[in-house]
This record gives C-alpha cells, sequence and structure tokens, in this order.
C-alpha cells in the first residue's frame, strides 16, 4: 500500500528546486511564511496596521506566496539593497539609471515609504530601494549598509548578467531539505517519512538500524522550526527578538 505522505505537497523534492537559487531574504521569507502565527496575522491583517512590524517587515505580505512571486517589503538594513540616489554632482564618466538595462525580470513596488525595485534572473536577485526624484537616465549615485562594496563608476546597476551555476552549494541544499523536513513535520508526518521524501525510500529501509539518518532527520526538522520561529531574523539581518517579546506566540504550535 502506498502511503499517503506520498500524495502530500512536501513530498516530491522537484517542489522545492527552486529554493536553490533563493538570496537570503528570500528565504527568510520561506521561513517566515510558515509561520503558525504569521499566518494568523495576516488572516487578521484588516484589524492592524502595524501587524508586520513585529515581523520585521513593514507591511505583511501573503503567506500563501512563495519566494517567486511575493514580494515582501522588509525593515530597512540588509546589505544587499543597494540604495539609489540622484547624484547632485556627477562627474563624466558618472553611471546613468538605466531601468531597461537592468536584468531579469523586473517588479516595482511601494511599501508605505519607499519605492523597491526587485530584478529576478537565474542565480541572481537585485534589490535596489530608489530615492524620490531618480528618474531613467539621471546619474545615480549609490550607497549601501554596512560598508558594502558599491558598483565601479561607468557601470550602471545590475548591468552584469549573473554567472552560470551548474551545480548546487552545500549551503543551498541544506536549505532545501530544512525547508522541506519543516513542511513535512508541520504536516505531522514522521522522521521516517521524512527521511524517505529527502532521501528516498532506498536510503530510509535500514531506519531502524542506521542512526546517523535519524539524527540528520532531526536536525534538519530542528533547524527548520528555529528557523521559522525567529531564525529567519538572522537571514533578512534584522535585530533579534528581545528576550520575552512575543515569546507566547513563539511557542505556540
Amino acid at each position: 500500500m502506498v502511503s499517503p505522505h506520498h500524495f502530500a505537497h512536501w513530498y516530491p523534492t522537484a517542489a522545492y528546486l527552486y529554493v536553490l537559487g533563493l538570496d537570503t531574504l528570500a528565504l527568510a521569507w520561506e521561513y517566515l511564511r510558515r509561520h503558525p502565527d504569521y499566518r494568523l496575522d495576516w488572516l487578521r491583517r484588516a484589524r492592524r496596521s502595524d501587524a508586520g512590524h513585529r515581523w520585521g517587515l513593514r507591511l505583511l505580505e501573503d503567506p500563501a506566496l512563495d519566494a517567486r512571486d511575493a514580494h515582501p517589503a522588509w525593515l530597512p538594513g540588509h546589505t544587499g539593497v543597494v540604495q539609489l540616489y540622484p547624484d547632485a554632482d556627477p562627474p563624466p564618466d558618472a553611471a546613468a539609471f538605466d531601468f531597461w538595462n537592468i536584468p531579469g525580470h523586473k517588479h516595482l513596488l511601494h511599501d508605505g515609504k519607499r519605492l523597491a525595485l526587485i530584478a529576478r534572473s537565474p542565480g541572481q536577485c537585485l534589490r535596489f530601494a530608489l530615492a524620490p526624484g531618480l528618474e531613467d537616465g539621471m546619474a545615480v549615485a549609490y550607497a549601501h549598509h554596512g560598508g558594502a562594496a558599491a558598483p565601479a563608476r561607468g557601470h550602471a546597476p545590475g548591468a552584469a548578467l549573473a554567472d552560470a551555476r551548474p551545480r548546487p552549494s552545500h549551503s543551498a541544499l541544506l536549505e532545501l531539505h530544512t525547508l522541506q523536513a519543516l513542511d513535512a513535520a508541520l504536516t505531522g508526518a514522521s522522521l521516517r517519512d521524512v527521511a524517505e521524501g529527502l532521501f528516498g525510500v532506498d536510503a530510509a529501509a535500514g531506519w531502524y538500524s542506521d542512526g546517523g539518518l535519524r539524527s540528520k532527520v532531526r536536525r534538519l526538522t530542528r533547524r527548520g522550526d528555529a528557523l521559522m520561529r525567529g531564525g529567519y531574523r538572522r537571514l533578512a539581518q534584522l535585530a533579534p527578538l528581545e528576550k520575552g517579546r512575543f515569546e507566547g506566540h513563539a511557542k505556540r504550535p
């Protein structure tokens, strides 16, 4: 008899392959959107306009949308977001803001405070915060949180195409397996079912004698739960929650 878990949404690993191309902000969203209390806040979003702040967001985003379609408005501070301003005193070789030359599928959104631009291409996600008054063709100045290096003068933001990534990194595979294991745990799947879904029926055949596989699956499910219940804030470069804040919500199953 075929286990019902074979038909569960978390079972086919192929459904998680998009995770291999996500940056840290997108991964943070994947963990946050699975939090039961975040999903509850989304359902009650009309009652509280500032409900997103406790989660590190300016505005709540629909948790039904995965990172390919969601555009969460994170609170500022992430070093991966490039701030773009009109250059008031540009040199002759100043870079110009060239919207259409930025590679990838582009999204413009306003989070209630600023205009943001997200450009996704295979293996890369570019994020920009656009200052008021910046227009296409204007000389542009760059700013980064945390002292990250700015693009060289004479190069439009995002002009270079992403390098091909023929093989996923170990860290990318870890996030894929962690999210898959987390989804399985949230549905009540057993650790052995999780092992079969992630590593195959053959790998789990010696489940009772292979303590190493059990330990690996247990670590993945615990890691996923920890990232969902606040660890995602480190990925998004947000300050950790003060001890005791929302603690009751965080421990609610």
